[in-house]
């Protein structure tokens, strides 16, 4: 797998606000969803605005949480389900950046399709960003799943496209296979509504699941249906099943040049083949492959941060996910003023500055969330520290950091230091936020 060699396309977010409100297709309660505008690497996070403090959840997989029949998410005592219809429109049409507003634990179920959510988006308009969006292009075939049930994913010369083998419960595979763009997702996916095997019914109320679902919004197989006429194509549930797929690859926080060729999957494997594009992907960036930067260059560095020579210590921000990750550098040279003194002989970077680094990695993601401005993020505590490498001139330090827990007047993250693909270093961080 590599970085895609074409020119990346910008990100993207909406325009205007768009507002669903409608059933869930399995607890049955209504809901409101109110899709906002967002800033670039924000990704596309769930707000629960009925909980007490408003939390947020990512969709992401690291937030994934066991769910029978739809893909869940958690974060804390925060869960949103059946995201994937209302994901498959993002994907699908390319919008990278929203906060997601919710009132409560499921997604509308609409008509059963992403077809709303879609042309909600589309209506409200989207507009591009400065930051590049990430591509993954698939160089050697990945597998997951065994037998009869299985993702393949393969080099393309012509794009993302899917093909899927789907086991009809009246008999017979059904296949259908189309290229993944936003004019071919409005018109071939995005209207496929879901669908429930009539002998599986019973079960699904004995689970307390499809409370939501009706001849509105659900289409029935079984013995006597569907009709033709009752169905929007004639192989309407594969294509379905092509949309749950979409949803889920949304997880992945990138976009896909490779051909997929699905037999019988569903979410569960899905979501396997989402964490290996994952893995992949990371080793990419550690490797010194991935060139996508966010557009924070050292000035923007700057306005945000105190630290001026000689102890500003990151170089460029190369990648930011929401409040959850970020990604920069430190290019290491021998006129680095710290070698004149330190082991001048052998220069080796002190590990207190690989510390100071990681430091000043995690006060640029914390000082990216609203609430934090005029705020100065104090090193409060440092635990867990384990130096694993020297690093010397030459080397580029790249400094990851993760959030372990982000709250008013206090930040917890997880933060490390490779050289390439190395680790040299790493330690947890907890600050507390000051007036400035």
């Amino acid at each position: 797998m590599e970085i895609s060699n074409r020119e990346p396309r910008p990100q993207t977010t909406l325009k205007n606000s768009a507002e669903f409100r409608g059933v869930g297709l399995h607890t049955g309660e209504e809901t409101v969803l109110r899709v906002l505008p967002a800033g670039p690497d924000h990704g596309i996070v769930f707000c629960r605005v009925d909980l007490e403090g408003k939390p947020r959840v990512e969709a992401r997989t690291s937030k994934l949480t066991k769910k029978e029949r739809r893909t869940g998410l958690r974060d804390g005592s925060a869960e949103v389900c059946t995201v994937e219809h209302f994901l498959a429109s993002c994907y699908g049409l390319r919008l990278d950046n929203a906060l997601v507003e919710i009132s409560g634990e499921e997604i509308p179920g609409m008509d059963g399709s992403a077809l709303p959510f879609a042309e909600g988006l589309l209506e409200a308009g989207m507009v591009e960003q400065k930051v590049s969006r990430k591509e993954l292009r698939l160089r050697e075939p990945l597998v997951v799943g065994e037998g009869l049930v299985s993702l393949v994913a393969l080099p393309s010369e012509n794009g993302f496209s899917i093909q899927y083998h789907f086991a009809h419960p009246k008999g017979g595979v059904e296949t259908f296979e189309t290229e993944i763009t936003p004019e071919t997702f409005v018109k071939e996916i995005a209207p496929a509504r879901t669908f429930v095997v009539e002998e599986e019914i019973l079960a699904l109320q004995e689970a307390g699941l499809g409370k939501g679902a009706d001849e509105s919004n659900t289409v029935l197989v079984g013995p006597k249906g569907p009709k033709p006429s009752q169905l929007r194509f004639e192989n309407e549930p594969v294509r379905h099943k092509i949309l749950d797929l979409l949803g889920d690859l949304a997880l992945g926080g990138f976009d896909l040049d490779a051909r997929l060729i699905a037999n019988r999957s569903g979410h569960n494997l899905n979501h396997s083949l989402v964490k290996e594009l994952e893995e992949q992907c990371r080793a990419l960036e550690e490797g010194g492959f991935l060139t996508r930067e966010s557009g924070m260059n050292i000035r923007d560095i700057m306005q945000l941060l105190p630290h001026r020579y000689p102890f500003l210590l990151v170089d460029r921000v190369l990648e930011i996910e929401g409040y959850h990750r970020a990604v920069g550098i430190k290019n290491v040279t021998v006129n680095e003023p710290f070698f004149m003194g330190h082991w001048p002989e052998q220069p080796i970077m002190p590990g207190v500055l690989q510390l100071e680094a990681m430091a000043q990695m995690a006060g640029i993601l914390l000082f990216r969330k609203l609430e934090n401005t005029g705020k100065l993020a104090v090193l409060w505590s440092i635990d867990r520290v384990k130096f694993r490498g020297a690093v010397v001139p030459g080397d580029q330090l790249r400094i990851e950091v993760e959030t372990i827990r982000l709250r008013p007047g206090m930040g917890h993250v997880m933060a490390r230091c490779k050289v390439a693909g190395k680790l040299v270093a790493e330690a947890q961080l907890k600050f507390t936020l000051v007036d400035a």
